[in-house]
């Protein structure tokens, strides 16, 4: 009697171990763990069955069923533990706009032998969000975007079409944002056959592709030993703790920062119909402090000064896995920081990707636009200087004070040392990593 009631009870237990233990590597929503996908799908489940013997037998029945589940799982965790141990990194770059992102991301995206990269894939997230609220709600976009890296450091983009449009059908899209800029994504083997009169978007540059397949793009992804995605659409790093407790993913965040005053000169530019007002005061109009412009503007620069002071204070989340990198830094010494950031993420640092920061950081001139990625790094840092007045700037000085001294930007008090080159306003400066 004691035999017949003690085995029932060890696998109870031991249920209840799995249970917890499943709770901890599995940190996505009930939405994505109910959801079949192309990469994982989904096994039908098997009726255990009763047995025509007595209780005793059915007991162990499922007894034996529940051992084996437990084999399964803890198979699966030592998987999932296993990706870190052999060396496989998740690399998040984030920034805002106008920092020079994209450039930084190509340090990442020329390695495409052994590294996977992601241009902007939150892209679509943020703009299906957009429209369903008619604007973002921080909370709601946060958790989505959580788990749309989760699920993208995993190879699995079956939550990430849930926000294209038009919806993909069959795992095959053609309106992936900026696919071109995803070297991974035009890579031969994920490069389907062209079909006339189908329009893309994003198409490949370097070959004749069709619609993205998204499930092709996975299994090159499962391929690769490093995965990288460039965003700018993160607000708070706090909010991807998650990912960092996340025992499936080694994972590491780049914070690509720039000199507000820059920044904002540069989207004065690029984004000329959204700051009409901004340009209109440069002209010479009165700027309003209570402008919405102006709070937006104050918004960007306490998001980026909290998330950059929660990555240098190193809470035990974030311990070796934050870097904060200037812009600057980068443009001035383009070589050395590379090295650095490779350093810091522990993938080795190629001839091929030292050969295309060597061309693309002394390129005479920017034949691609404001969205170049090869310019003479260099005499961009501080060309902005040139291009906004003497009020602008003291207006992001006085929203954006705090923000310029954490990240060593000095301040100017007339118009004559705005536009004086002979004097920097970059302070010398490093932080901890």
């Amino acid at each position: 009697m004691r035999i017949k009631y003690t085995i029932p009870i060890f696998f109870i237990v031991a249920l209840v171990i799995i249970e917890k233990e499943n709770n901890i590597i599995s940190r996505v929503s009930d939405k994505l763990s109910l959801k079949q996908t192309p990469q994982t799908p989904l096994q039908p489940s098997r009726s255990s069955g009763s047995s025509p013997e007595n209780g005793s037998s059915t007991a162990l029945s499922k007894s034996a069923s529940a051992f084996t589940l437990m084999k399964r799982r803890l198979e699966n965790y030592s998987e999932h533990q296993g990706a870190t141990a052999w060396g496989r990194k998740h690399i998040l770059l984030l920034a805002t706009t106008r920092t020079g992102s994209s450039f930084v991301g190509e340090f990442f995206n020329q390695q495409v032998d052994n590294m996977f990269y992601l241009f902007e894939p939150l892209w679509h997230v943020e703009k299906i969000l957009t429209l369903r609220t008619g604007g973002t709600n921080a909370t709601v976009a946060a958790k989505a975007y959580r788990d749309v890296f989760r699920q993208l450091f995993l190879c699995d983009f079956t939550l990430l079409e849930s926000f294209i449009r038009p919806q993909p059908t069959n795992h095959v899209t053609a309106a992936l944002f900026r696919r071109e800029s995803s070297s991974s994504l035009c890579e031969e083997s994920v490069c389907s056959p062209f079909i006339k009169g189908v329009f893309e978007s994003y198409h490949c540059r370097n070959r004749r592709c069709g619609p993205l397949n998204l499930t092709m793009a996975s299994r090159s992804c499962q391929q690769k030993e490093h995965r990288v995605i460039k965003s700018v659409r993160v607000r708070q790093l706090e909010t991807l703790r998650p990912l960092a407790e996340d025992p499936r993913l080694d994972i590491k965040f780049i914070h690509l920062v720039r000199d507000p005053r820059a920044v904002l000169a540069s989207r004065i530019v690029a984004f000329a119909a959204k700051y009409k007002n901004w340009k209109q005061w440069a002209m010479g109009n009165n700027v309003r402090l209570d402008d919405d412009e102006v709070k937006k503007l104050k918004g960007n620069c306490d998001n980026i000064r909290m998330s950059a002071e929660a990555g240098l204070r190193q809470p035990p989340w974030l311990r070796g896995r934050y870097m904060l990198v200037r812009y600057e830094d980068i443009a001035r010494f383009p070589m050395k920081k590379a090295t650095e950031m490779y350093a810091f993420t522990g993938i080795p640092f190629t001839e091929k990707v030292k050969s295309w920061i060597v061309t693309n950081t002394r390129a005479a001139r920017r034949p691609g636009g404001v969205y170049s990625t090869q310019k003479n790094s260099a005499e961009q840092v501080e060309k902005w200087r040139f291009s906004i007045p003497f009020k602008i700037a003291q207006v992001v000085q006085k929203v954006c004070g705090p923000t310029l001294k954490l990240f060593g930007y000095k301040f100017v008090n007339s118009e004559e040392m705005l536009t004086d080159k002979s004097i920097s306003l970059i302070e010398d400066k490093t932080f901890n990593f």
